[in-house]
């Protein structure tokens, strides 16, 4: 059958129109695991992002990620965005442990499994939460810092505290098992500060004032990555630096250099990369319907000067994500 020039238009329009109908179908269901991250300017996150991505990936998933800058409502607006996505899965490391069940309640209802990865939740339904052991990790960190105290005959050392929310579980963790460590050790924690930007310039104020008010402080314990290096810099730029040791919790690449040359005294690596894979790996288990465990606690890795180098080929993928060569 012939037909007309207008027929044929019609037909090839209603055809475009049905292929392009069929694209936004088949992009709907593409198989997707979102990143809900609780701020991407910290290492320690981009490290979990990279090991989410890769897990989805090597699963055949698409992968996106979106980050809540350390703001619950920001937080809120991504688990909406993740829903209108069409999210088969979701990781999620929250702003804070309170802040979480929200997430959980928008992603039940909407029916997308999720997973946990570094922090947890005080409530609600989930896949599996992915964990490191913080509270030994610190407390060996701590003791690292302690033995440290000992080689140079200080006893009964002040030391001070910057520290990430304590309204988050693994922050409380932290602070307990370090408090711990110093206080078997006949030391006293005498001054805190708690993060709220996770800068190294915020950081470096609080280690200003702490070394100011206090010019005895023999060690410093700040509970994560980069502002780690705001601390070294206010030690240096006080001329503390043979007076007053610092330590750490997780790991960025500057780290291995200042382990070495004495600036860090010690620093309890969780494996974040790990995490943010199995975190990944665990909800596309569920989506699949295979069996999942409810919670996975990673190893931290305390690394000092004197195992650093034993300890690299581990860390530089399972904590740097393969940014260290």
């Amino acid at each position: 059958m012939k037909l007309s020039r207008r027929k044929f238009n019609l037909f090839a329009t209603s055809l475009a129109a049905a292929t392009t109908m069929g694209g936004h179908l088949a992009f709907a269901q593409e198989k997707q695991i979102v990143y809900i991250c609780a701020g991407l300017e910290a290492p320690f996150w981009r490290y979990v992002a990279r090991g989410v991505e890769d897990a989805a990936k090597a699963a055949g998933y698409g992968y996106s990620v979106l980050d809540s800058r350390n703001n619950a409502q920001a937080q809120l607006q991504n688990a909406q965005d993740a829903v209108s996505k069409s999210a088969s899965g979701i990781v999620l490391s929250p702003t804070d442990s309170s802040t979480a069940p929200a997430v959980l309640d928008i992603a039940a209802k909407a029916k997308i499994p999720v997973s946990f990865a570094g922090i947890g939740t005080v409530s609600g339904e989930y896949v599996t939460f992915v964990t490191s052991n913080d509270e030994d990790g610190a407390y060996k960190t701590g003791l690292e810092l302690a033995a440290a105290f000992k080689e140079k005959g200080w006893e009964k050392a002040k030391v001070g505290l910057v520290t990430i929310s304590q309204a988050r579980q693994n922050g409380v963790m932290r602070t307990n098992g370090f408090v711990k460590a110093m206080t078997e050790n006949g030391h006293e924690v005498v001054a805190r500060n708690e993060m709220q930007l996770y800068t190294a310039d915020e950081t470096f104020r609080y280690v200003q004032d702490m070394l100011t008010a206090n010019p005895d402080l023999r060690g410093i314990f700040v509970q994560t990555d980069s502002p780690t290096l705001g601390a070294i810099r206010a030690v240096d730029a006080m001329r503390r630096g043979s007076d007053t040791l610092v330590a750490a919790f997780d790991g960025v690449p500057e780290f291995i250099d200042l382990l070495k040359n004495g600036s860090l005294i010690a620093s309890g690596m969780q494996q974040p990369y790990e995490m943010g894979k199995q975190a990944a790996e665990s909800v596309i288990a569920s989506i699949e319907g295979r069996a999942t465990e409810k919670q996975v606690v990673l190893p931290i890795l305390v690394a000092t000067g004197k195992n650093i180098d034993e300890l690299l080929p581990q860390i530089k993928q399972s904590v740097f994500a393969g940014e260290v060569k």
